[in-house]
């Protein structure tokens, strides 16, 4: 079987030729739906089931949730996959071997004398398309509604491209491709906040604007601390702060820990103000009903000018009880000590928020024994995962919050801050 209906083509779409030196390939758009009945990889593929798709594999060594995740973004309003998924076509899916039968083969057929007007024919919906590069973005359709699974696709088509050429591809593209940095991501995330109601926010857009308030007001304690990754003329670079002996912090560190304030899962909230219509925070109420961020209500209630004071209050806390300046040698000013103190701010919300006070007051009170541990000592010298939790773990025993620990964990604790005390 073939897969073609009365003697027709399953599709065909127009085509683009492009040469590089490797060879030429063709791009054009194929809607999801066709692309999940006829690529694969050599560990995954989609399996049609009713109307829908389910995924197997022999060698699963594919991100599952990323999927997940991947398939709630197809159904949001936002919803783009500029980038091109790469594929190397007439290659048999149970054989590995090139398949050799024209009349399942995919072609290309041109309608004019030059060759100008192209056409990608697919003639069955056997299996002979590889995945080179882009399985999770079209794998993601799998997890998406029907409505979605029309939605055209960029692929770039390599046709009869030798095995070794695939891999080669492969892992050209994973090995040269550098991460986004993180701060950079959160500040192009939020970069068209003040064209959305703040209704509208995600926990990280709400988060990416009020890391630039801590950053841009004078009055707060992240004052030009927040590294910028972005081009500006509001925020000194690191290679200036470095010149002042300034201690600094990343953009990425402050959101992450207000964002911990206020949603255990982002990304869902975000997908979920994204979908269908136009949704406010408020509808998260009912529809995440379920997270248990302490500071959730204030996001929920759009209550931005509280959360703000919460989190600027307690920062201002730290430096009452801990020196106004703190030397850029503290490790309370090091990533792993700002993520300490942000995890702190997380277990005093609740009764902060039972209490109706966030003042620094409250928060200095509650501080009042971390100024006589001195965390410029060497004991808080550790890894950064390590060093994030025993900071932590030093904190919380200082000012008696609870804490699981086993009986060494706890006497190591108490060792660290014997030798840390003033």
């Amino acid at each position: 079987m073939t897969g073609r209906e009365e003697g027709r083509p399953f599709i065909k779409v127009p085509a683009i030729r492009v040469e590089q030196p490797l060879g030429e390939f063709y791009a054009a758009a194929i809607p999801a739906r066709k692309l999940l009945e006829v690529c694969y990889t050599d560990r995954l593929r989609a399996i049609t089931e009713g109307d829908s798709y389910r995924l197997e594999g022999s060698q699963r060594l594919i991100n599952e949730p990323r999927l997940k995740v991947i398939g709630r973004y197809i159904e949001t309003r936002e919803a783009a996959f500029p980038n091109s998924v790469i594929l190397a076509a007439n290659y048999s899916a149970s054989t590995g071997l090139s398949v050799q039968d024209d009349a399942i083969r995919w072609r290309i057929e041109s309608h004019t004398t030059d060759g100008g007007c192209l056409e990608l024919v697919i003639p069955s919906k056997e299996r002979l398309a590889p995945i080179i590069d882009g399985q999770h973005r079209l794998f993601g359709f799998a997890y998406a509604s029907d409505a979605r699974l029309d939605t055209p696709v960029l692929c770039s088509i390599f046709l009869d491209l030798p095995r070794p050429y695939q891999a080669y591809l492969f892992a050209t593209i994973n090995s040269t491709q550098k991460p986004v940095d993180r701060s950079q991501t959160y500040e192009l995330f939020g970069y068209n906040i003040e064209e959305e109601q703040p209704e509208l926010w995600s926990p990280e857009k709400l988060a990416v604007f009020l890391t630039r308030k801590l950053n841009t007001d004078i009055e707060s304690p992240l004052y030009q601390r927040v590294l910028v990754a972005a081009e500006n003329d509001f925020a000194i670079s690191r290679a200036e702060a470095k010149a002042e002996n300034r201690w600094m912090i990343s953009t990425a560190t402050v959101v992450d820990g207000i964002t911990r304030l206020i949603s255990t899962s982002p990304k869902k909230d975000a997908d979920t103000l994204r979908t269908g219509r136009e949704k406010t925070r408020l509808k998260l109420a009912d529809e995440r009903s379920g997270d248990k961020a302490p500071l959730r209500e204030l996001y929920i209630n759009t209550r931005d000018k509280v959360l703000l004071g919460a989190v600027s209050n307690f920062f201002l806390a730290v430096l009452d009880v801990c020196g106004p300046e703190l030397p850029a040698g503290s490790y309370l000013t090091k990533t792993v000590g700002v993520q300490a103190l942000f995890d702190t701010l997380r277990k005093l919300a609740p009764a902060a928020l039972e209490a109706k006070d966030f003042s620094r007051d409250w928060f200095a009170e509650k501080l009042r024994p971390l100024g006589e541990i001195d965390f410029t000592n060497e004991a808080f010298q550790q890894a950064s995962g390590q060093g994030r939790t025993q900071i932590r773990r030093v904190i919380f025993h200082k000012i008696n919050l609870d804490e699981t620990l086993t009986t060494e964990q706890r006497d190591d604790i108490e060792q660290v801050i014997k030798a840390a005390t003033k």
